[in-house]
């Protein structure tokens, strides 16, 4: 990009001219530059951008050398992008971004630069020529923070968050079909059509099979390890509940919390207010921080209300960090009685997203093989991610 020069002021003596610095959006701008790779041929996908703006937001985003070699290390895949890499942020960025040779020894400049005359509403910095450090805006900085570790503060900032989440419920195939364009011949319906018209030729009816949306069941660990992301876990929950509850089509998603006991808190989250729905399900929640029982939790959901109907074909997430106070034989045996009865078994923990993580608990180790998606469970991104797993199941 070509910086346009400023014209002289009309009073006074003249100043040196020089770009504009705009101040836009931090992951506007970073997500700019990912996407412009993309354009370039470079191979970046959705989940490199979210890595790359998780290791933006984890530093220094205003430094030179900080941004550069994240994208380095997170938008490029091989050495043969390195090129690219470079002259794309050399354009995205417009600033004297250093050659391969001596990038090391001069990082590139991250100051987004902006013609005059753009839109008014971006807001031109004050001291022409002064170079805006980019900074992660504050939500996007919560949105991958660990949720487990938020001040009061920022959990209240957090919540708000929550309800820009839109959970899709997975889908099946129904047995009635439904009209399409194309698809298999509806014999019948064509034969009508065909006497409705007196004998004359009319139009070959075609169907297919419709799709129904598949239940969604929440299993949320309530116990002491697990109590600095109940909050944030039963938020979306309520976000699943109330997504499905006012949809146009019937869509059942069931939440229980498991500790010493296991509780259903359905009725509970569909209050239209999340804080008033976590109110109420505080109140009938009797086992929060204490033990954990995981397996007599899934032995009894198994026997009271899954082998009913409410586990046959859906898709059981289980919210838990694996700590199980009995032995793991018990949770091993209901885990396989369990994937024998849903369509899909989701794990999420929130141990699952931080740098060494090693499933070594016992409860983990005992799940592993029953267990078809073992994802993260520790941030708002981490839920935005299962709730695409959920959804693609």
């Amino acid at each position: 990009m070509v910086p346009v020069p400023t014209a002289p002021s009309p009073a006074g003596p003249t100043r040196a001219t020089g770009p504009v610095p705009v101040r836009l959006p931090a992951d506007a701008v970073f997500l700019g530059l990912a996407r412009a790779l993309r354009a370039a041929g470079v191979a970046v996908t959705a989940d490199r951008e979210r890595v790359f703006l998780t290791a933006v937001a984890a530093g220094d985003a205003g430094s030179r050398r900080h941004v550069y070699w994240a994208g380095r290390a997170t938008l490029t895949s091989s050495p043969a992008d390195a090129e690219a890499y470079d002259a794309v942020f050399t354009a995205w960025f417009a600033d004297d971004t250093p050659t391969t040779a001596n990038r090391a020894q001069h990082p590139p400049s991250v100051t987004r630069q902006a013609p005059l005359g753009g839109d008014g509403d971006l807001g031109v910095a004050a001291d022409e020529g002064e170079a805006l450090r980019a900074t992660a805006s504050e939500q996007e900085v919560l949105r991958h923070r660990d949720v487990g570790s938020l001040t009061a503060d920022e959990r209240r900032t957090l919540a708000d968050l929550f309800a820009t989440l839109r959970p899709m419920p997975p889908t099946r195939r129904a047995r009635r079909p439904v009209a399409a364009r194309r698809g298999r011949v509806d014999g019948p319906a064509t034969l009508r059509e065909h006497v409705r018209r007196l004998g004359e030729p009319g139009r070959i009816v075609h169907r297919r099979n419709g799709v129904r949306p598949r239940r969604v069941v929440l299993l949320i660990d309530v116990s002491g390890s697990m109590s600095p992301y109940a909050d944030s876990l039963l938020r979306l929950a309520h976000a699943y509940v109330r997504s499905t509850a006012s949809g146009t089509r019937a869509v059942t998603t069931e939440v229980f919390t498991m500790g010493t006991r296991l509780t259903h808190v359905t009725r509970a989250l569909r209050e239209r207010d999340p804080d008033r729905a976590l109110v109420a399900a505080g109140r009938v929640v009797p086992d929060w921080s204490g033990g954990t029982r995981l397996g007599e939790a899934l032995g009894a959901f198994l026997d009271l209300w899954g082998r009913r109907g409410m586990a046959r074909g859906a898709v059981v997430v289980v919210f838990s960090d694996g700590w199980e106070r009995e032995g793991p034989e018990l949770l091993a045996e209901q885990m396989r009685r369990l994937a024998g009865l849903a369509h899909r078994v989701v794990w999420s923990n929130p141990h699952r997203g931080k740098v060494g993580y090693q499933p070594v608990q016992q409860g983990i180790v005992a799940a592993l093989p029953f267990i078809d998606d073992f994802v993260a469970g520790h941030s708002l991104a981490a839920f935005e991610q299962l709730i695409e797993v959920v959804a693609r199941a």
